[in-house]
Formats: structure tokens, C-alpha cells, sequence
């Protein structure tokens, strides 16, 4: 029987439920929610599968070390204290990862030089000579996570971030994340019977995770290798095992439908779904949202509409209030869940969602919204068995500190800086002063009448 360790995987802001039920379903041991991050227990196979199977982790680590440092010195000396003969040889070429959240470490560049540092020192009093540090390509790649006085030291059994599935063959401007949009389809609860439409669907990210799962392969198959295969102990027959285990995968019936504006877009779509080897699954054409008509049948829609940089803001209010539009006319009884990381687009769908997560997109905040669009008044629609919020949703709603990061205030924050901006523009090409530099009118005093004293 195989020896069960700490393991964690990492993930982005907001998806750590999702994560976190993925590696119950896996069959992990000791699963526990943190922040960007999930850890739970297991084997070696678990560490392989864990790999090869989660579609919302970004890394799987393994720690080797937990010590409490008050500053640099004492980092090193816990680091060189451990037995690195064990992992490492004079011809494997390492790198270090730091994430560091500390008042007493403030450079986490000082802090990976520290670590690398009592690496080399090491071996060089014990076998005279220093191992190779790489950080392009790197045999091993180290991970040390500081919170404030608490130190993790993990091994990266992952290599390079597992969002890089290996299908991706053509690209457009600001793809979406492949472990957000896998993320994205897991959240809206689809359970592959129906349709799904992406009315903007880029090169084609959710629709090509959306066939994978459907299909139930993991995304472990298009990878070139994973960093465990360069550890001392890699086991090769276990992972072949795993990787030619295809008895979970499952025929789909229904359709996966995609559509962009822009043909270069259209052509990537298709030329990424043919490399994952679901391009029967899925449709791909070239069309703007308001061509958008009533599907033929039941359909789910999940969609990642543009809200960056690039657009003109008058361009984007136009592409959300004709997606609101569509969405009351031509998608009735339908479910759509839409991502987006300004409220004046939300704002102009002139739609009220049902259901608001807190994500992160990169470095934008954003929110992923579900929108349940009926005809009629609400009571007929639930009278007629209909569900405008899960159990579940309605659990995460009551869930306080949902957005304890700041994230809802500074969302409305700039939706007020931007009001305030453009009102004060308005007032500068009006009257050609800000609203603060306007004459103050004052008002007329008003006469006071004295009574009469006498008749």
C-alpha cells in the first residue's frame, strides 16, 4: 500500500469550491478550502491523477517542509537543514517559485535567492560542487508560500501551470483561461443535456472545455509532460496505466454551438477543436450578436463578451444592450450565465441576475452572473415548475464575506468614479468649468415683514 502525504493544488480567486468538489469527487482525502488554494491527502496515484484529471487547478504541490522564519536568515537555515540528496542531483537544474504575503518579506525575488542560495551551499559543502539553476526549463521546480511568520516549502509536481492543456494551436487578443472557462461550465451546473451556446466565443476556450467534459476527457491527455516525471521516484508504468484508462469517457448527444464577430476568431475556434479531437461536437460561425436567434432547442448559454482596453466604451455599452435585448426576445425559458468586470456593461443588458459570483479574470475583477429570462410574471414561471435559484446557489448567496475582499465596494466605487468622470466632462464642454469652478448663485434674501406695532 502506497504511503499518503499532504498535497495542495492551487487555483484561482473564486474557484475554490469548485476545486475543492472536483478533488471529492477524484476521491481525495482531507479536503480543506483555502484561499487560492485546496489542500487534501493522498498517494502517489492520487498526485498523478490529481495532474492528469482537475480541470480547475492551476498547480498540484507537494510540501516537504513547514517552518515559521522571521527574516531571511532564518529561511535559510531551514531550507539548507533539509536533506536535498534526496530530490535533487548535481545534474538536475532547479528553479524557485515564491508567493509571499509578509510585512517582514517584502522581495519575493530575496526570498527565492535565499532559497536557492542555502540549495547550492548545501551541496557544496558535501560534494564540492553546485547544481544548475534554469529558469526557463527547469528539471525541478521548487514553490515556497510565506504568510507573514509561516513558511511552506512544496516540490511543484506539475511543471508548467496546467491551464497550457497542449490543444490550444491558434489564438486570439486575451484568450480566456482554460481552468476559468472549465471553471465557468462547472459553476452554471450543466449537466450535458442540453445544448451550449457562446455567442462570443474567441478561439474557442469554452466550447472546446465544454466537449471535453461532456465527453469526460481529461485534459491530462494533450500534455507533453508533467513535472513528477523528473522526480527521483517517478513511476512511469502508474501514469501510462492512468493515461490509457479511457473506460469514463462517454458518448454526447446534443450540440455545442459557438459564433464571433471577427472570421480570424472563427477559423482559431475551429482549428482548437480540431486539435482536441471534439470538432464533431462543435459548430463554429461567423456572426454578430444581433444575428442571434432562438436556438432550436433547450440550450445553455455561457459566454465571456469583450470588456477590455480595445473597445470604444460607447461600442461596448451597444454589444451588452443588444445581448440584452436577445436574451429577452429570442432566448425565453433559457439559463445565461455572462462574466464581465465593469457594472456599466451589466448595466446596460437592462437584465436583473439571479445569481453573482465574485471571480477574477488575470488581474480583473469580474463577476460571473446568471440571468433566468421568462415570459410573464415570476410567480406563473416558478408555478410552472421552473427554478430561478439552486439550493446551492441559495446557499452561497446567505454565505457572508462573499465578497470580503473588497471586491463589491471597489466594483461600485468605479462605477462611481466613472459617473462623476463623465459628469464633470459633460459640465467642461458645456460651460467650459468643472462643476467645482462654477460662480456660486446666491439666492435672493427674503424681505422680512415686521408686524405692526399699532393701528
Amino acid at each position: 500500500m502506497q504511503q499518503s502525504f499532504e498535497l495542495i493544488a492551487k487555483t484561482f480567486q473564486g474557484l475554490e469550491e469548485v476545486l475543492a468538489q472536483e478533488l471529492i469527487e477524484l476521491g481525495a482525502n482531507d479536503v480543506q478550502i483555502g484561499r487560492r488554494m485546496v489542500s487534501f491527502s493522498g498517494d502517489q496515484e492520487m498526485m498523478y491523477r490529481a495532474n492528469f484529471c482537475l480541470r480547475t487547478a492551476v498547480r498540484v504541490l507537494k510540501p516537504i517542509s513547514h517552518f515559521r522564519a522571521r527574516n531571511a536568515d532564518d529561511v535559510y537555515k531551514a531550507v539548507k537543514e533539509i536533506e536535498w540528496n534526496e530530490f535533487l542531483d548535481l545534474d538536475t537544474s532547479f528553479v524557485v517559485d515564491t508567493t509571499v504575503y509578509s510585512t517582514e518579506f517584502r522581495n519575493s525575488k530575496f526570498v527565492a535567492y535565499k532559497v536557492k542560495d542555502a540549495i547550492v551551499d548545501y551541496f557544496m559543502e558535501r560534494e564540492g560542487k553546485r547544481p544548475n539553476i534554469s529558469v526557463s526549463n527547469p528539471d525541478l521546480r521548487l514553490n515556497i508560500h510565506i504568510a507573514e511568520e509561516s513558511c511552506t516549502l512544496s516540490l511543484d509536481s506539475s511543471g508548467e501551470s496546467l491551464h497550457l492543456r497542449g490543444y490550444r494551436t491558434a489564438t486570439v487578443d486575451a484568450p480566456i483561461n482554460e481552468v476559468l472557462a472549465a471553471a465557468l461550465i462547472k459553476m452554471s451546473g450543466w449537466k450535458f443535456d442540453c445544448d451550449l451556446i457562446d455567442p462570443f466565443c474567441g478561439s474557442g476556450t469554452i466550447l472546446v472545455e465544454a466537449a471535453l467534459m461532456a465527453r469526460n476527457i481529461y485534459p491530462g491527455v494533450f500534455r507533453r509532460k508533467f513535472g513528477f516525471e523528473n522526480w527521483k521516484d517517478f513511476n512511469p508504468e502508474l501514469l501510462s496505466s492512468i493515461f490509457d484508462d479511457d473506460s469514463n469517457e462517454r458518448t454526447f448527444e446534443h450540440r455545442i454551438i459557438g459564433a464571433d464577430i471577427n472570421l480570424r476568431a472563427v477559423e482559431a475556434a475551429q482549428a482548437n477543436a480540431k486539435a482536441a479531437g471534439v470538432a464533431d461536437l462543435i459548430t463554429v460561425e461567423q456572426r454578430e450578436i444581433r444575428n442571434f436567434t432562438q436556438p432550436e432547442s433547450p440550450a445553455l448559454l455561457i459566454t465571456n463578451p469583450p470588456y477590455g482596453e480595445r473597445l470604444r466604451p460607447e461600442d461596448l455599452s451597444d454589444i451588452y444592450r443588444t445581448l440584452g435585448e436577445k436574451l429577452k426576445r429570442e432566448f425565453q425559458g433559457g439559463e445565461a450565465w455572462i462574466i464581465s468586470s465593469r457594472e456599466e456593461l451589466f448595466d446596460s443588458m437592462r437584465l436583473r441576475p439571479s445569481f453573482k459570483v465574485p471571480l477574477q479574470n488575470g488581474s480583473l475583477d469580474c463577476e460571473l452572473r446568471k440571468y433566468v429570462t421568462f415570459e410573464g410574471k415570476l410567480d406563473n414561471f416558478r408555478a410552472q415548475g421552473n427554478v430561478v435559484k439552486t439550493d446551492e446557489e441559495l446557499r452561497r448567496m446567505g454565505e457572508k464575506g462573499r465578497f470580503r475582499d473588497g471586491r463589491k465596494r471597489d466594483f461600485s466605487r468605479k462605477r462611481f468614479r466613472r459617473r462623476r468622470r463623465a459628469r464633470w466632462t459633460r459640465s467642461r464642454r458645456r460651460t467650459g468649468r468643472s462643476p467645482l469652478q462654477r460662480p456660486h448663485r446666491r439666492r435672493p434674501q427674503r424681505k422680512i415683514r415686521r408686524p405692526r406695532t399699532s393701528f
